[in-house]
């Protein structure tokens, strides 16, 4: 088994931020694979961040997000269970992504279950409407309308998008990690998206591409 240097410990804990302890412990789990450990507490972490999500998170942040030239403009409540917390670096970056995120995907809700169940009807209605035009059989009509619900949460649900720096990821995924890392229960509690002009008859253009291409090009940076 190869050695377990204080070195690789300190250059495992810059990268984590886990304790000194749990990278020495995962090292020698992963045999001195930083990769592998670096898998070994990101597992871990993300277990103990889903204990922590019925922790009461009364703390945090608001934030606010205006696009370049003031067209759009974001303001996001986020929650944690510490004023220290909130206060830190790690959080109030997490905070400034998803307003980023909410000004270029422009969700309607958090989360899915906030979706009003008449829309989630209608959307299944419309699902198996499309697919009786192109002569599916109706055993299969259920099963591709529900993918095809699973779409429209991926598109609309904050919580479901995928995040604009890292589309690997969801947001949902990326606030689970901030948890794990973080230490306490984070919950994106409700936001307000504001588009210059909105509901005015005017020359229409496609803002929330160009929030995105804002976004990438800032993840570059």
């Amino acid at each position: 088994m190869a050695e377990i240097t204080a070195k690789m410990v300190q250059e495992l804990r810059e990268k984590t931020g886990a304790g000194m302890m749990d990278c020495k412990k995962a090292l020698t789990e992963a045999g001195g694979d930083s990769a592998k450990a670096e898998e070994v507490l990101r597992k871990k972490g993300l277990s103990a961040a889903a204990k922590k999500t019925g922790r009461a998170a009364t703390e945090g942040a608001v934030a606010s997000y205006i696009h370049m030239g003031g067209k759009i403009g974001v303001l996001v409540e986020v929650n944690c269970e510490t004023d220290f917390v909130a206060r830190t670096e790690g959080f109030q970056t997490l905070v400034k992504d998803i307003a980023m995120q909410i000004a270029a995907a422009a969700p309607l809700y958090v989360r899915r279950e906030e979706v009003p169940a008449e829309v989630v009807a209608k959307e299944l209605e419309i699902a198996k409407a499309q697919m009786r035009e192109q002569k599916k059989p109706e055993a299969i009509l259920e099963k591709i309308a529900q993918g095809k619900l699973e779409k429209y949460y991926s598109e609309v649900c904050l919580l479901d998008q995928a995040f604009v720096k890292d589309d690997k990821k969801k947001i949902k995924d990326v606030v689970t990690e901030a948890v794990a890392k973080i230490g306490e229960n984070i919950q994106v509690r409700r936001f307000a998206r504001f588009v210059l002009g909105e509901g005015l008859e005017k020359k229409q253009e496609n803002l929330a591409e160009e929030v995105a291409k804002t976004a990438a090009a800032a993840s570059k940076a």
